[in-house]
């Protein structure tokens, strides 16, 4: 077992872990953050992403032990994020979500997205949401509500540095 020093959501916090075990398993099996959704442990699906140091990361790939010291912030974490709030809303008036799994991995890749640009079409969205998967939605809603939180940002001249992200 190894201690680790991490920052979560803000917050310092010491962990007892195995050096093989997962981001992701830390996170769910020791922290109880149980937002980070693991589906296939391989990073291809995207349902374990969370933003590791301000970069949206597979939760999955990374050891725990390679997080010691960085800044973690899981679904939970991002609760009173501007950026997530817009994207919240987007998702449920445009119905992006049905069972739920992959969304909090589709939000953070999302909010990703919009940190970097507000002015994206709709094949920006879907390069960048590619590693994304959903088995319910079909993706249209999902696409539809990151645009048009891009559109409200634009609009609002909001973007992240103006939202000191």
């Amino acid at each position: 077992m190894t201690t680790l020093k991490l920052n979560i959501n803000g917050e310092d916090i010491t962990v007892v872990a195995e050096p093989r075990e997962s981001l992701a398993d830390i996170l769910r099996e020791r922290l109880s953050l149980t937002g980070t959704h693991l589906g296939c442990e391989h990073g291809a699906c995207g349902a374990c992403t969370v933003d590791v140091d301000g970069k949206a990361t597979r939760a999955c790939l990374i050891l725990g032990v390679m997080a010691e010291g960085r800044r973690v912030s899981t679904i939970e974490g991002l609760r009173d994020d501007p950026i997530m709030a817009i994207l919240r809303r987007h998702f449920h008036e445009n119905h992006a979500l049905q069972c739920g799994f992959c969304t909090s991995g589709m939000l953070v890749m999302a909010r990703e997205l919009l940190k970097h640009s507000t002015d994206m079409q709709e094949t920006d969205v879907r390069e960048g949401m590619a590693g994304q998967i959903c088995r319910c939605t079909g993706y249209a809603g999902i696409v539809r509500a990151i645009l048009e939180a891009a559109r409200e940002m634009r609009n609002a001249n909001l973007s992240a540095s103006l939202l000191d992200l």
